[in-house]
């Protein structure tokens, strides 16, 4: 059991007792590579003079990124964002309309989908796994079906062969945004060399710290090349336009420098990580009212993420209990909320009932994780969690007597 520093309700920082972390502890990883071999990396563009244009680190982390995911090539771009609506734009079926896509994901997807001329096709998940299968897919695919984009939940993988499958079968393409399931293998190999193509993250959030940037995987030569151009304004040669729609998408060496250093620690990373869930997984196990979605240790995750469930018998909603933490400076975030099929959009979605995702919209929270995460603070923030528990029904009085929340 974790000791709990507040015994008494006016303790709590919300209600204006101080808080029990010195500072901010977030969901984001923001995993500080090793200076030495950032700075290393930095030298080899930096003595070249070559700090952007396909210069030797993005040469390099382009090759060594391929082989860590068992891909034959992978392209790099400025950011994340652009790896995905770049590698839609070149897989999207011309004059088909719909993208497929959960409504359990990153809030700007369905504006990607809307900047290509496409409509977002909200599908709905498994309760298991909040990740979307074949089985949810599937009654989502008509006439207009343009792309099947293949989201991988914050924690494990979704359905690879079940989406691979019913994609071969309908002739669709499939694209993977596997920005959390960098590291994770699935049953049929690992992730990054599925579907079409594979989109990641090289933002500070995520298990690859880049500063910022993103890559797209594939098997695709073709595709390969035409997504090198679109992120070059389309260039082959000196202003030899031969694709349009390029832009000027591409990762620079600084970012690249930062991404390979990253890379080298990334298995040292990945045991610090396990370390905090096992940890969490230890502390929260004698905490009633509240789960903790368990890693597929099948899948060889990384373990960035910390996400709980709250159960019905957890005393306070989900806003109430983010706000005590948040004020504690234990900076928990809401799972994906709200579902992005309540949102109002200036722009056509297909509108759904998503019953499973509109059931589990409300129990999630992603808690503090990540290299700035102690044990201690883990153990402090188990110990305010146990504190609500165990006061609940007092707490949710005087939040909502003094409208607190």
């Amino acid at each position: 059991m974790t000791m709990v520093k507040k015994n008494t309700l006016s303790e709590l920082a919300i209600f204006g007792g101080k808080s029990l972390l010195d500072r901010p502890r977030s969901t984001s990883n923001l995993v500080q590579p090793d200076f030495q071999k950032f700075m290393g990396y930095s030298k080899t563009f930096f003595d070249a003079h070559h700090y952007t244009n396909n210069g030797p680190n993005v040469k390099l982390v382009e090759q060594r990124l391929a082989t860590f995911h068992q891909s034959e090539y992978c392209i790099t771009f400025s950011s994340g964002f652009w790896a995905i609506a770049l590698a839609i734009s070149a897989l999207a079926l011309k004059g088909k309309t719909e993208i497929i896509m959960p409504s359990l994901t990153y809030r700007r997807m369905p504006d990607i989908a809307a900047w290509l001329n496409l409509k977002p096709h909200f599908c709905d998940v498994d309760a298991a796994t909040l990740a979307m299968s074949a089985a949810t897919v599937t009654p989502c695919i008509n006439e207009n079906t343009a792309l099947i984009l293949g989201v991988h939940p914050i924690v494990n993988c979704c359905d690879v062969d079940g989406l691979v499958a019913i994609a071969a079968e309908r002739s669709i393409p499939l694209l993977f945004d596997s920005v959390e399931s960098v590291y994770e293998f699935t049953a049929g190999g690992k992730v990054g060399s599925f579907g079409n193509a594979e989109a990641f993250s090289l933002h500070a959030c995520k298990l690859l710290n880049g500063f910022g940037g993103g890559y797209v995987t594939t098997n695709d030569a073709r595709l390969a090349e035409q997504l090198t151009l679109l992120r070059g304004f389309g260039f082959r040669g000196a202003d030899n336009v031969v694709v349009p729609g390029g832009m000027n998408a591409k990762l620079n060496e600084m970012h690249a420098a930062m991404a390979l250093a990253s890379l080298d620690g990334v298995d040292d990373q990945v045991a610090r990580n396990r370390r905090r869930y096992v940890c969490y997984k230890r502390l929260l196990a004698d905490l009633s009212g509240i789960r903790l979605l368990e890693f597929n240790e099948l899948e060889r995750p990384a373990y960035k993420n910390i996400v709980v469930e709250l159960l019905d018998d957890w005393p306070l909603s989900r806003v109430d209990t983010v706000s005590i933490l948040n004020a504690e400076k234990m900076l928990a975030r809401a799972y994906y909320s709200p579902p992005l099929h309540h949102k109002a959009r200036s722009f056509a979605q297909t509108p759904a009932g998503l019953p499973v995702t509109e059931r589990l919209a409300e129990k999630f929270l992603s808690l503090p994780c990540g290299h700035f995460v102690s044990d201690d603070d883990i153990a402090d923030i188990v110990g305010i969690l146990g504190f609500i528990h165990v006061n609940g029904k007092q707490i949710n009085e005087r939040l909502h007597e003094n409208g607190v929340t």
